[in-house]
Order: C-alpha cells, then structure tokens, then sequence
C-alpha cells in the first residue's frame, strides 16, 4: 500500500501554496528523471495538501480570460486575486470555506491513468457528499461533481483540475464547504455558461464543520485509493 504524506497548510495565500506545491511536484518528476537515467529504479514520495485560500481566481492554461468579469480595480475592491496557472480547465474561484486538495502523487505507484485518477478524485467527493445527504454525481460533459446533472436545477459542488508530468500530479479539487458562493458570480465558472454553483453549506441550509469535511473526505481517498497517510 503506498504511503501519502499528509499536511493540513490551513489558510495560505495562493501563491505561497503554488510555490510549496511545485517545490514537491518538480522534487519528484526530476527524481523518476534521474532514476531512468541511471537505471536504478526509486519512487519518489506522495504528498496530499490541504489549504483553504484567501479569495482568488485561478485560471488554467486552456482557459479564457474572457470569463474573469473582474478588472484590476474590480479585484482590488473584491480583495481577490488572479493567477494564470499550469493547471487543466479554464477558470474558477478559491476562497474561505473551501476546502481545496492537492494530491502530489506517483500515479505509477497507484494506476497511471489519468481518466481514472479523475474519477477517482469525484468519487471520494461523492461517497463525502452522501454522508451529508447530498446525491453528488458526475456529469458526462464535465469534470467535477455535480448535483441534479442534466435538469435545468444542475449545479457544481466541486471543481477538478490537474496537471502530471512523468505520470506525477500536482494541483486537483475545490470543494464548496461553507464557500461565500457570490464570488462566482464575477467569473464564468470553469468557463461554462449557464451552470449554477453551489456548497454543502447551501443545500443543507446550515453551516459545516470543516474539520468533519476535512476527516471523512481524508478516509475516502485512503479507501479509494489503497493509500496509507503519514502526518509530516
């Protein structure tokens, strides 16, 4: 069973989380690099963070900047920030009350396969969501877990967006928690039109206890993906 390091980084400014991400992410893609060259084989370790951002718009590098509805001054006055970044997706919105999770994982240790991956992340989202009451599922058009997928009520509880080299992640989820949803309405989210948003706070209509969100969520990826989490 592989061994995942664990940390909770709490509240963290975008840039600083990115920053300790690629520092991780580039750690282990240059070790497989030079593990092929030397034909010694050694895995390098896996890492799984969790953060909550301050509010930030993120855009990936398929993306549009046509669906930040924000200006220099319009994110200044929203206290909000803006990133083009190195992740799959078009754009989407990181703030207070989402929990954000960024796997930094050797897929080779698990299943290389990225579609798996993916539906991997949404299934461990989804089996959270239940335990809440909530039927998260997935949408054949989209990434992500969605709730009422294909009715005019569809909305997104959780975003995905990944980026591997050598078959290494970095980057993944956002789920809604306890999220000030009004933020999205200054982006198209994900770059699709006419879907709604929402959080488990919303449809339950009461606040959520993170660290209980946080918890469950930790136990599903252990069960879905054979992994053992160490603290560091």
């Amino acid at each position: 069973m592989p061994k995942v390091f664990f940390k909770d980084l709490g509240k963290l400014d975008y840039q600083e989380a990115w920053d300790y991400q690629e520092s991780l992410f580039s750690k282990s893609v240059n070790l497989k690099l030079e593990s092929k060259k030397s034909g010694f084989s050694q895995s390098p370790d896996n890492y799984f963070l969790y953060v909550e951002h301050p509010h930030v718009y993120t855009l990936g590098k398929s993306g549009s900047l046509d669906n930040l509805l924000l200006d220099s001054q319009g994110l200044e006055d929203k206290e909000a920030t803006f990133y083009k970044i190195n992740r799959g997706g078009d754009i989407t919105y990181h703030g207070p009350g989402q929990l954000v999770g960024y796997p930094i994982l050797d897929l080779d240790q698990f299943k290389p396969d990225i579609h798996l991956y993916l539906r991997n992340i949404e299934e461990a989202v989804i089996r959270l969501c239940a335990d809440y009451g909530i039927k998260g599922e997935r949408f054949d058009k989209y990434t992500g877990v969605w709730i009422d997928p294909g009715t005019p009520q569809e909305r997104k509880i959780c975003a995905i967006g990944v980026k591997t080299s050598r078959w290494v992640s970095m980057h993944g989820f956002a789920l809604n928690v306890n999220t000030n949803l009004e933020y999205f309405g200054n982006i198209v989210p994900c770059g699709i039109v006419d879907k709604d948003v929402t959080s488990i706070q919303k449809e339950l209509g009461r606040e959520i206890n993170m660290e209980d969100v946080k918890s469950k969520l930790q136990g599903y990826f252990a069960e879905i993906f054979e992994m053992e989490f160490i603290s560091f």
